[in-house]
């Protein structure tokens, strides 16, 4: 069975710990040990020094010929007892003379190794061991020479204390350790449960809006819950939610409008050609019928081409050449294919008497930006009234404006005038023949030059829509329209 995050994290931390307080007890019973070591080397040592001094003292004061053992032994019995140590006195050869341990002594049958009698004689003896035989378990051991004013050796004096003294030692440090270890992983198993709980949260909620999303419900958000990884991580998620919201409703509107752009031509082709075959339409009013059927036609095709373009233009399929162009030749290009429609509105052009204007752009791209606002111009312009051009430069970017007079858009539909098969209900009056897609391919063309489009108006007066190209070296030259010109 596959192991959860939550598990498989508090498992980890769980293990270091583990494995970090077995490593630490390891490690303490080692340096007790040889701290228990070390120090009972040094206390049998010291208490050796005490009885070959006492030795020497009582040597002396028998003038050199012999010691007391009474007291010798009731000085080595004070300082064995002291430290729980046999003391034992043994002459050059080895052989024990007497030791503090009374009762079925074995020091006394044994003579001390001949090998250890010469590193006592070298200086000091010391050993964990069974002194070469003479104990069945391991003891520490500590041997020093007794050494007379002019250098002879008399004899030397042996301390050993049982080994297991150490054993009881560590078994009580390993008692405190593990007691001590026990509390401090209850508590920390407690805070590595909680803490990972809260950092895991967060995804098991990331989780669960996916499983939503799946289903085809965004609103499920994360709480974010600090400004860390997993904060930034949820702030982003909720970003994306946010975003696949405003996709999957893009998306559906486009569905809907699609739907109702296709539908309303087709239901129109389909109902005179039907009214024709069942003989509803006369003859002689069929070349009528079939005129708005080619007109409807024409619109269909319009509205996929416009499709196709916004498709590409999305999907990062169109690429454009960007090349000089004199943005001014272009307006008065375009505008000339305009003549009749402002002839007949009898329209006032102004703004075009101006030297070149030099922009880097795709030709054809710009070409259809400068058509399409040109046509709403046109279209939405009230008679006798006037379409004006504008041009400014600033910094690397050009600023082209197309205005018009006449009703405007109201201040709520600005801000959708850009959106896909947004048609206002004047535009629908007056555009029968839109789809409401042009403003929002000019807006897509626009933004593959790195430039952006707005719109100003003030309604009952006018309606401006200004777009942004970069800059480009102008070379001089006259322009299609002269200064002081005016086309009505």
């Amino acid at each position: 069975m596959q192991k959860s995050l939550f598990s498989r994290y508090f498992s980890i931390c769980v293990t270091m710990i583990l494995v970090s307080i077995a490593t630490l007890g390891v490690v303490l019973l080692v340096f007790a040990s040889q701290y228990f070591k070390v120090d009972k080397f040094k206390l049998l040592t010291q208490n050796v020094r005490q009885a070959v001094t006492l030795t020497l003292a009582d040597f002396k004061s028998n003038d050199y010929q012999y010691v007391d053992s009474k007291v010798i032994q009731n000085g080595y019995s004070i300082l064995g007892t002291s430290i729980d140590a046999d003391i034992f006195l043994v002459d050059q050869s080895g052989k024990t003379l007497l030791c503090t341990h009374q009762s079925a002594c074995v020091h006394t049958t044994y003579r001390m190794d001949h090998s250890i009698m010469e590193q006592v004689a070298s200086g000091e003896f010391q050993e964990l061991g069974n002194l070469s035989g003479l104990y069945k378990e391991p003891y520490y051991t500590v041997g020093l020479p007794i050494m007379t004013s002019d250098g002879q050796q008399l004899g030397a004096v042996f301390a050993s204390t049982s080994a297991e003294s150490l054993t009881a030692f560590l078994m009580e440090m390993l008692k405190m350790f593990l007691l001590s270890a026990l509390a401090v992983l209850i508590f920390a198993f407690i805070v590595i449960y909680f803490v990972t709980s809260q950092l895991v949260k967060p995804l098991q909620d990331m989780v669960t809006a996916t499983e939503s999303f799946s289903k085809g419900d965004f609103t499920a958000r994360v709480p974010v819950e600090g400004y860390d990884e997993i904060g930034k991580l949820a702030m982003a998620f909720n970003n994306m939610a946010s975003s696949l919201a405003v996709l999957e409703s893009t998306r559906r509107s486009f569905i809907a409008n699609v739907s109702h752009e296709l539908k309303t031509p087709m239901t129109t082709i389909g109902g005179f050609i039907d009214g024709m075959l069942d003989g509803t339409i006369p003859p002689e009013k069929q070349k009528q019928y079939l005129t708005i059927v080619s007109d409807e036609v024409k619109r269909l095709s319009r509205l996929v081409r416009s499709m196709l373009g916004i498709a590409r233009i999305e999907a990062g399929e169109m690429s454009i050449n960007p090349q000089p162009v004199d943005i001014n030749d272009l307006v008065c290009r375009t505008v000339f294919t305009f003549e009749q429609a402002i002839e007949e509105k009898e329209l006032e052009i102004r703004g075009l008497d101006v030297d070149k204007v030099m922009v880097s752009a795709d030709p054809d791209l710009i070409h259809q930006v400068v058509y399409n606002l040109i046509d709403n111009a046109v279209k939405f312009v009230n008679r006798g009234g006037y379409i004006e051009f504008s041009y400014k430069t600033e910094g690397n970017m050009t600023y082209i404006g197309v205005k018009n007079s006449g009703e405007g858009i109201s201040k709520e539909e600005i801000p959708r005038v850009f959106d896909r098969f947004y048609k206002s209900d004047k535009s629908r009056s007056l555009d029968k023949n839109g789809v409401g897609l042009g403003l929002h391919i000019v807006r897509s063309i626009i933004n593959l030059h790195s430039g952006e489009i707005i719109v100003r108006s003030a309604q009952g007066e006018y309606c401006e829509f200004v777009f942004s190209l970069p800059t480009a070296a102008s070379k001089g030259g006259a322009s299609l329209f002269r200064k002081g010109e005016k086309n009505k």
